[in-house]
């Protein structure tokens, strides 16, 4: 299984740093928004990634994108042929739609830096980011969700995206 094979999971969510409160306000999202929100993220953390690929030159930092861009593309892949299975249209929602705006923001700002400055935003931000969407995925997301497969692929999401935070961490901690 694709997800198993995920070393440090997803570390999803690389440009934002919204708090887990921001996103666990809006109202009890239901599934197919619950899709949009895990979708949206896995796709903001590829661009991220991307982002830093082209960048960086860093070995460590460019290693930490391409699993970042790899493993999201992997649980995204996984969750739109679940949400076709399942015929649900994922629906855009306020927290999907803050994400989108601020991973903007986040990506114009990082490409004014460069060299040392851009992998440490860019790696301080993956931190972030991931202590976020663990967060949210475990006040909100998983307790929201209906169907037992979202569920399922949520909590494996979760356990990959913890592993993708410590990675983050640590990578920091080196970049100091």
């Amino acid at each position: 299984m694709i997800l198993r094979h995920m070393s440090a999971a997803a570390a999803a969510l690389a440009l934002l740093a919204l708090p887990a409160a921001a996103m666990a306000q809006a109202a009890k999202p239901n599934d197919a928004q619950i899709a949009h929100i895990a979708y949206t993220a896995g796709q903001l953390d590829i661009a991220a990634g991307k982002q830093a690929l082209a960048k960086s030159h860093n070995k460590a930092v460019r290693d930490f994108a391409q699993e970042m861009v790899r493993d999201h593309t992997a649980v995204n892949d996984q969750a739109l042929a679940l949400v076709k299975k399942l015929g649900v249209t994922p629906q855009a929602n306020p927290t999907s739609t803050a994400l989108s705006g601020a991973a903007a923001a986040k990506l114009k700002a990082y490409a004014k830096l460069s060299g040392a400055a851009f992998d440490k935003a860019y790696v301080d931000n993956e931190v972030a980011y991931h202590k976020t969407v663990n967060g949210a995925l475990e006040s909100t997301l998983i307790p929201s969700a209906q169907n037992g497969e979202l569920k399922a692929l949520l909590q494996t999401g979760l356990k990959l995206f913890t592993e993708h935070q410590h990675h983050a961490e640590m990578l920091a901690a080196g970049l100091k």
